[in-house]
């Protein structure tokens, strides 16, 4: 993968010595901190195709069945989780790209439509940054700018990419690094503690999924897993309150946390299939018991 051509000589940074407005985007992806001096490139890879800097026209997602999709709280003493069921077969490239389409990633980009990557010199591979949440890629974008004056002219900008088409991206010498929002990776840990583990950092992407939260369709049962805490939340308010039940949230250990990574490596994995029944629901959506009424939440 070769740069676009400039005359300057490239100019290193240091990602570990950005002031405040970085701090809480720097812990999110400590591990690029560490390992990884930064050294800003545009490279010619296309993005045309798999980007949507229009935002506008995101819609919920569109669940695996055809059919109505319906929010119910498990019977009490049952959990949807079953790992004990393995099919041995592994789920393809479409099934999981089709689980992760809605999803919305936000990446840098110039004006010729270009990723804007970091560059580990250590590694001497490129890094392209994906945010969960806007706001860390628009500071990010802003920090990039007072270090390169190159980007202020260049119309560098912030777009939004489903993360099905990230999955798709395969560019010899880059790799693609999810950054998490930091309120989650506090959730996280703080769901972590409350089980019984003591953890200084999270391995990942967190999401969170609740033992008595299922989507049901079709006679078919699906996990949702969330990508805020706090959507998982809403979700089980509404259903709870739609089924006249207690809040499944109230019981200890009912909300989990998994690493977004090791579940789409496990979906991958054809000896071990305990994923393929996840259904990943957008940050800011909620799933409502009437499918007709599913709004992003604000």
């Amino acid at each position: 993968m070769n740069s676009t051509a400039n005359s300057n000589t490239p100019k290193i940074f240091s990602l570990s010595k950005q002031p405040h407005p970085l701090l809480n985007l720097q812990q999110a992806f400590s591990n690029l901190q560490t390992h990884c001096s930064s050294l800003l490139q545009q490279t010619q890879h296309r993005f045309k195709d798999a980007f949507d800097s229009t935002f506008s026209h995101f819609h919920p997602p569109s669940f695996p069945p055809k059919g109505p999709v319906f929010a119910r709280i498990a019977d009490s003493g049952k959990t949807q989780i079953d790992f004990s069921k393995k099919s041995g077969v592994a789920m393809s490239a479409e099934a999981i790209e089709e689980r992760l389409a809605g999803v919305p990633v936000y990446a840098l980009s110039n004006s010729e439509e270009e990723f804007v990557l970091v560059s580990g010199v250590s590694t001497k591979k490129s890094l392209g940054l994906l945010c969960f949440k806007k706001e860390d890629a628009e500071a990010l974008l802003e920090q990039m700018k007072s270090m390169d004056p190159g980007m202020r002219k260049g119309g560098s900008k912030v777009v939004a990419v489903s993360l099905n088409k990230v999955f798709q991206l395969k560019v010899d010498g880059v790799a693609f690094r999810l950054i998490p929002e930091p309120a989650q990776i506090k959730n996280a840990l703080t769901e972590r503690e409350r089980a019984g583990f003591s953890d200084d950092g999270f391995p990942g992407v967190p999401v969170f999924q609740s033992r008595s939260l299922i989507l049901r369709s079709q006679n078919k049962s699906y996990r949702p897993v969330f990508f805020r805490k706090e959507d998982l939340e809403q979700s089980l308010q509404r259903a709870s309150r739609d089924q006249n039940q207690l809040n499944p949230a109230f019981r200890q250990g009912d909300i989990q946390v998994a690493v977004f990574e090791e579940i789409i490596k496990g979906m991958k994995d054809s000896s071990n299939s305990k994923w393929d029944d996840v259904v990943f629901i957008p940050p800011g959506f909620d799933v409502s018991t009437d499918p007709t009424q599913q709004q992003p939440t604000t």
